[in-house]
């Protein structure tokens, strides 16, 4: 991978982990045009690099709340945070399930699949479409909430349906205030990409070659500047109702996957 290949890899992570646009899908047409079926397994320092970029800029976008989640979590006692916390578990637990036991099944879904991501990313475009019409009442994440929009985090694991597109759709139709639906779908995969980095560093997998310094530098930086302003401007986005226009944009390039999956 050169680092004109890393640079624009990391900007396609760093965007589309937080636009409603599925960041797998576009890696894997990414892979496709330049040159490359998927991420190769080799790369998998790469890919958890860039998710961790994304990660951390998350955390600095929402460095107050998670500052406040954790005071509050010290005072051990039931409270505001702790609820709060609970409920990040228990969305946490289908998106598990689903890795621990499934994960040889999800893995062959990738690897160029484009027709299936097309195909995925007009799913995402319906998704976005009906919770742009849906009823904000203004209703806070309950445990049952928190329960069902994990399972839209789950299925969101499939290449081409977006993460935060189906947490956020899922959590807007559940009448949850749109500014809490986006707070609480970007915090959700927090500890799920901090733990798939803990695995991966105990089961030895996260090794590279020296030659990689700079190319895994510049997939880091590009993926954390590009998830700083992503972030930010989508919790904008969904306040103001502006997701149509994402449903607009995965309906045309799921379409135009789809094409070009069945003329290549």
């Amino acid at each position: 991978m050169t680092v004109f290949e890393a640079i624009i890899l990391g900007i396609v992570q760093g965007l589309t982990e937080f636009l409603p646009v599925s960041s797998s899908g576009h890696l894997e047409m990414v892979g496709v045009l330049l040159g490359s079926t998927s991420l190769p397994e080799e790369n998998l320092m790469f890919t958890i690099v860039v998710h961790f970029a994304t990660a951390l800029s998350t955390i600095v976008v929402f460095r107050k709340d998670i500052a406040e989640i954790v005071m509050g979590l010290f005072q051990f006692k039931w409270n505001a945070e702790t609820a709060f916390s609970f409920r990040i578990i228990l969305s946490m637990i289908p998106a598990v399930i689903i890795g621990l036991f499934f994960e040889k099944e999800l893995e062959q879904l990738f690897g160029g699949k484009i027709i299936f991501v097309g195909s995925m990313l007009l799913v995402t475009a319906v998704l976005l479409f009906l919770a742009d019409r849906a009823t904000d009442t203004g209703k806070p994440v309950t445990t049952l909430n928190a329960v069902i929009i994990g399972i839209a985090q789950a299925i969101a694991m499939l290449p081409g349906i977006s993460r935060s597109g189906a947490t956020i759709s899922t959590s807007v139709l559940l009448g949850i205030d749109k500014g809490k639906a986006a707070r609480f779908s970007f915090l959700m995969v927090l500890p799920l990409i901090i733990g798939k980095i803990g695995k991966d560093l105990m089961d030895g997998k996260l090794t590279y070659e020296g030659d990689e310094f700079w190319v895994l530098a510049v997939a880091f930086i590009s993926a954390f500047i590009a998830g700083l302003i992503a972030c930010t401007w989508m919790i904008q986005l969904v306040k103001k109702s502006k997701l149509t226009m994402f449903a607009i944009y995965c309906s045309i390039v799921g379409v135009i996957a789809i094409i070009a999956g069945l003329l290549l």
